[in-house]
């Protein structure tokens, strides 16, 4: 039976988004997930929502408990995770508000727990990682957002960083010489995570702002990202109720 993981933040605490809403708390070995989880249906598909960053939107990058989050989803029988995140853009086609269905990332993150495998004493594991996000769930998410007409790009490379600061130019340029197209602080370890777990991930990320990689404008402030947030979160829910009617 299909169940869907939504890992997002701002805008998915919409009660009117799911039917039969109700609210679960989940414990877990490594701790308490980001937040308690809001259950209930999307066209008769199951749908659990996890805010990644709290409620309240309190909890850093770095802090995030990645590996608590996904166990608990697991444990919670979910077949498949959507997550939703905002990002900079690295590439002067990805404009303010634009979407992207990621298909690559890069870990630049240096504080946190990557793995569910801390000691090899039940036998090595090294998890595949070449296409760490789920091909048939990305094509769902792309026939979305086609059918939505919304401006989307269906591929793009994701790098994350530590956070909370934002880049300094030098690392904006390094990492569009690296073939990053857009930039968070999230989706790793993320999204190896639930590859450990062997549960389909994808990710889809709105483009806020342009990092500051660009000199002809000002550098990326949180006010300006949260303005452009707000402004296209609807095209962000649009596409997951799409996505999930047609599962």
């Amino acid at each position: 039976m299909t169940k869907i993981a939504i890992i997002g933040g701002s805008g998915l605490e919409n009660p009117d988004l799911l039917k039969n809403a109700s609210r679960v708390e989940v414990e877990t070995p490594y701790g308490a997930p980001s937040s308690d989880f809001i259950t209930g249906e999307i066209a008769g598909i199951e749908v659990v929502i996890l805010s990644r960053h709290g409620r309240k939107h309190n909890i850093t990058p770095t802090q995030v408990n990645n590996k608590a989050n996904i166990w608990a989803i697991n444990e919670l029988g979910c077949t498949h995770i959507i997550a939703t995140t905002a990002c900079g853009s690295l590439r002067e086609e990805i404009d303010r508000g634009h979407l992207v269905v990621l298909d690559q990332f890069i870990d630049f993150t240096r504080m946190r727990k990557l793995t569910f495998f801390d000691d090899f004493n039940e036998g090595m594991k090294h998890t595949p990682m070449a296409d760490p996000f789920d091909a048939t769930l990305r094509e769902k998410l792309v026939a979305a957002a086609k059918k939505e007409e919304l401006t989307f790009h269906e591929k793009g490379t994701v790098i994350s960083i530590e956070g909370p600061r934002f880049s300094t130019r030098a690392e904006s340029h390094m990492f569009r010489m690296w073939g990053a197209d857009v930039i968070n602080m999230s989706v790793a370890p993320e999204c190896a995570l639930a590859n450990e777990m062997e549960i389909p991930y994808a990710a889809v990320a709105m483009s806020t702002d342009y990092d500051c990689w660009k000199t002809d404008e000002e550098p990326v402030t949180m006010e300006a990202v949260m303005e452009v947030f707000k402004a296209n979160v609807s095209n962000v829910l649009r596409l997951l109720v799409n996505t999930i009617e047609n599962f």
